[in-house]
C-alpha cells in the first residue's frame, strides 16, 4: 500500500508527467513532490488545469510571500521540548538529524504554498491584488530519500504513521499525509513525535490551531487568485480533489509541519 488515495510516485513517474513534477519541484523551490499534486496526475485533465492555472501564483512569488505572513501570524501549538538527547537515543544521528530537517522544511514549505495557491483556484478574486516585490525561490537541491509505503516498513512502524495522521484528523480520514511516511525511516522519532503532539490533539489546541489555519488561508487566497490563470474548463474530479485537500489534510499539516520544523530545528 502506498497512498490510500490514488497518486503517481515521483519515481514512477514518466514523460509528460515527470516533466510537471520537475517544473513543479523547481518553480517551487521544494525537493518533494506533495500528495495533492501526485493526485492531481491520477485525474484525466487534472494536473495540466491545475499547474496550468496555478503556476503564475507560485512562479510570481507572491504564494511565498502570502505563506511566510499566514506563518507570521498563526499561532503556534508547540510539544514540550525534546530533552537533551532524545534523538541520539532513538537512534537519530547528526547527519540523520539534518536529512529529518531537509524533510520538515520541504514540506512546510510545499504545504504553506499550496494551501494558498491551490485555494485560489477554488474562489473568486477578492480584496487588492499583491503588489510586493516578489523574494527568490529557495533552491531545492536539499537531497531527501524516497517515501515509503506500507510494504517498505514492519507493521508496528505502519502503525505508528497511521497514529501520526489521525492526530487533528476527522474520523475515518481518506488522506496519508506523505511527512509521516518519509520520517518512517526513524520509527523511534514517530513515536517520540507522538509523544510530543497527542497532548495537543487530546486538549484541543491542535484542533484550534488547524481551524486558524484555514480561515487565515481564505483571504490570502482571494488576493492571490487574480494572478491564477485561464487553463481551461476545471475537470469536476480536480475541483473535488483540492477542496478535499485545501479544507482538511493541508490546513491539518500546516500547523504540524510548522511545529515540528521549529521542534528539531
Amino acid at each position: 500500500m502506498g497512498d490510500p488515495v490514488p497518486a503517481i510516485a515521483e519515481h514512477e513517474a514518466t514523460g509528460a508527467v515527470a516533466a510537471t513534477f520537475d517544473d513543479i519541484r523547481a518553480t517551487l523551490g521544494i525537493p518533494v513532490v506533495n500528495l495533492i499534486w501526485r493526485h492531481l496526475a491520477t485525474i484525466d485533465g487534472g494536473l495540466d488545469w491545475a499547474w496550468g492555472a496555478a503556476r503564475p501564483i507560485y512562479a510570481s512569488g507572491r504564494a511565498g510571500q502570502a505563506a511566510n505572513a499566514l506563518f507570521a501570524r498563526l499561532p503556534v501549538a508547540m510539544p514540550e521540548p525534546l530533552a537533551p538527547g532524545a534523538l541520539a537515543a532513538v537512534g537519530v544521528s547528526d547527519r540523520d538529524l539534518d536529512t529529518v530537517r531537509a524533510i520538515a522544511s520541504g514540506y512546510n514549505r510545499g504545504n504553506g504554498l499550496n494551501l494558498l495557491a491551490l485555494g485560489a483556484l477554488l474562489v473568486p478574486p477578492s480584496g487588492p491584488a499583491p503588489t510586493e516585490d516578489a523574494g527568490p525561490t529557495p533552491d531545492p537541491s536539499a537531497p531527501i530519500p524516497k517515501v515509503l509505503s506500507r510494504q517498505d516498513v514492519d507493521p508496528h512502524v505502519w502503525d505508528l504513521v497511521l497514529a501520526l495522521n489521525g492526530l487533528g484528523a476527522r474520523p475515518e480520514e481518506p488522506i496519508l499525509a506523505t511527512m509521516y511516511r518519509h520520517l518512517a525511516y526513524w520509527p523511534g522519532l514517530l513515536a517520540l513525535m507522538h509523544a510530543g503532539f497527542a497532548p495537543l490533539a487530546a486538549d484541543g489546541r491542535l484542533q484550534t490551531a488547524i481551524a486558524t489555519s484555514r480561515s487565515m488561508a481564505l483571504a490570502q487566497s482571494g488576493r492571490l487568485a487574480h494572478l491564477r490563470a485561464d487553463a481551461g474548463p476545471a475537470p469536476a474530479q480536480a475541483v473535488a480533489a483540492l477542496e478535499e485537500f485545501t479544507q482538511h489534510v493541508i490546513c491539518r499539516m500546516i500547523p504540524i509541519c510548522f511545529a515540528f520544523s521549529r521542534w528539531v530545528g
